[in-house]
């Protein structure tokens, strides 16, 4: 990768203007990171160990699980650390890498929940040939697909951000690595680079978006024309999940990557991001796990086996000593 800049090291100013609320932000974000990897790890051992829940709409998710745990292992932990530091330095690599793996990980959330939406779809409109349209074959492929795209997308992305000059300033007004923050410090970002940009975050989430909503409009026909209301009811409820993660995922990241930036909205975004990279990731389990019943049995097995085992290995340890 070119690199036109003279500067080795970026500043993360973070939450530098707030130094009273650093440690309380440790402690809070820090207890949200362990909360949220807990969440999704249970959901992911849920669904591999309940044979019940080994259809494709669980393997979606047990992926997105995964996906959003990475997700916030790339920022989470860096943030905290800057946290408790007083450098809060970052190299130009080490800025690039986590740019890449963020924007790559977060698409692949973007095209997973599409991928969710046209699962439902074709379990409402097609439930004799459900079996036959989504085999695990397939969902893999989607899967697959999914992560590539978004992988190279993201390659695109900090291709174009860090082949341009940056100038003396080398404070980067955010707690991680993301796109306004980092190109308001480059000193040659024409216009054709801010269109590139635009154009690879709009494919993400409007396309992605779009891809969504088809698949609910032609859920919505098919519900309507249901002779039962419990037939319609059970319908729409097996939706109301993921409804309700899409809506949480794309109203932050719309709002922080569609709409016009200066660097007075730096702030604004800052406080966003904190939102979907803590705040999401913690609301989507618990929207799966209090929306679903099939998941609660299965996260009540689960946490009854491991405090049988917790318990076990305690009594154990204390007959040995």
């Amino acid at each position: 990768m070119d690199n036109h800049t003279a500067m080795p090291m970026f500043l993360l100013w973070g939450f530098s203007s707030f130094p009273e609320l650093q440690h309380p932000l440790f402690v809070l974000i820090f207890f949200a990171h362990m909360t949220i990897l807990a969440a999704n790890v249970s959901i992911m051992v849920a669904i591999k160990l309940s044979h019940n829940l080994h259809t494709p709409m669980y393997f979606f998710l047990c992926g997105l699980s995964l996906s959003e745990t990475c997700t916030t292992m790339v920022i989470i932990p860096r943030m905290l650390a800057d946290l408790l530091s007083e450098t809060k330095t970052i190299s130009l690599p080490e800025c690039a890498t986590q740019m890449f793996f963020f924007f790559g990980l977060g698409a692949n959330n973007c095209f997973i929940l599409a991928a969710m939406s046209y699962d439902r779809y074709t379990a409402i409109h097609s439930p004799l040939h459900y079996p036959v349209l989504m085999t695990r074959k397939i969902c893999l492929q989607q899967m697959l697909a999914s992560f590539l795209l978004g992988i190279l997308i993201s390659l695109c992305i900090v291709c174009i951000i860090f082949n341009l000059s940056f100038c003396d300033s080398k404070t980067i007004q955010h707690f991680f690595c993301d796109i306004a923050p980092v190109v308001s410090l480059a000193c040659d970002y024409a216009f054709l680079q801010k269109m590139a940009l635009l154009a690879f975050t709009a494919f993400v989430l409007v396309g992605s978006f779009i891809l969504i909503m088809i698949s609910y409009v032609f859920i919505a026909c098919t519900v309507v024309k249901m002779p039962s209301a419990k037939g319609r009811y059970k319908a729409f409820s097996t939706c109301s999940s993921h409804l309700t993660v899409v809506c949480i995922h794309y109203g932050f990241a719309s709002f922080v990557y569609l709409r016009p930036k200066n660097k007075d909205s730096f702030s604004e975004d800052m406080l966003m991001a904190v939102t979907y990279t803590v705040l999401t990731p913690l609301l989507n389990p618990i929207v799966y796990s209090l929306r679903n019943r099939e998941m609660q049995a299965a996260l009540r097995k689960v946490l009854g086996n491991a405090n049988r085992f917790i318990a076990q290995s305690v009594t154990n340890r204390a007959m040995d000593l």
